[in-house]
């Protein structure tokens, strides 16, 4: 199983000397990927009384795409994970362009999880359809798998037309493996068992995880797919204490996870230097 970290997004601040000793310290650490979150615009709730979301205008999102670019270019290593970019609010020919070029930079270390999100004012203020979201979902993917893998593109699809067109450079990976976020419903459950390279669930390694995993690899054999191609990317956090990360990580390896990402978010920490110590003692004790 491979360790990776999850950027502390909504609590690095905006220092670029922070998010670079971050990287590099989780590098150094033997952690294998970095996951970044996503939240292009924050709602004002001064103005919504009834907002629930978890994040407002006040939180702090680096972009991951940009993020990346940057981390690029000071680590050599760790593969770079979005967890997740909301697809479907965003024009799919920019994301595949985008995601190419991070590829490129980075030497194909890029690992694009996506999303459907939940935030109907992000996808207001994008001029997106917040409404079809999933179905458009499924066939973004598909104009993305043929934009990372061929130099010209003729595609005729009920949301997306492409004339004899294409992106250069493309992608050092061809193409760029995809991880679903979500999974709560049997359909969604289904749609990433079809299409997705893996899924990131959002659930504990309990009874009821193991049984919504269980349920998701019977999506997958429907689907002519073997388990092993469609991977586990879990998370664990430092929230509930240290003790209760590891044995979380250990039950994700058992239900078998190809990926567990360590959250130190929420966690009560102020610098940098407690995430980063938060994660160092994960890695030494999972050693």
């Amino acid at each position: 199983m491979r360790y990776g970290a999850v950027f502390p997004q909504t609590e690095i601040g905006d220092d670029p000397g922070a998010v670079r000793a971050y990287a590099q310290a989780i590098e150094e650490m033997g952690y294998e990927y970095l996951l970044a979150y996503d939240h292009v615009l924050g709602a004002d709730t001064s103005v919504r009384p009834n907002w629930t979301g978890p994040y407002n205008a006040e939180t702090n999102f680096h972009e991951p795409f940009v993020l990346f670019g940057y981390l690029a270019g000071i680590t050599q290593r760790i593969e770079l994970v979005t967890g997740i970019i909301i697809l479907p609010q965003r024009q799919t020919a920019l994301v595949a362009k985008q995601a190419a070029e991070v590829d490129v930079l980075s030497g194909g270390r890029l690992r694009l999880g996506i999303g459907i999100g939940w935030n109907d004012v992000e996808y207001e203020s994008l001029n997106e359809d917040f409404h079809n979201r999933g179905k458009r979902s499924e066939e973004q993917v598909k104009v993305l798998r043929e934009l990372w893998t061929k130099p010209v593109v003729t595609y005729e699809g009920r949301w997306h037309h492409i004339d004899a067109a294409g992106i250069k450079p493309l992608p050092v990976q061809r193409p760029i493996p995809i991880y679903f976020g979500g999974g709560r419903t049997d359909g969604v459950l289904r749609r990433i068992a079809k299409l997705g390279d893996g899924w990131m669930p959002q659930t504990r390694p309990d009874d009821n995880g193991r049984a919504l995993v269980e349920k998701f690899r019977d999506f997958v054999a429907e689907a002519g797919r073997e388990p092993s191609d469609v991977g586990l990317d879990a998370r664990v956090s430092v929230l509930e204490g240290m003790d209760v990360a590891l044995v979380n990580a250990e039950q994700w390896d058992d239900i078998g996870a190809r990926y567990v990402g360590v959250n130190t978010m929420k966690a009560g920490f102020t610098t940098v230097d407690q995430h980063l110590n938060a994660l160092r003692e994960f890695k030494e004790s999972v050693s």
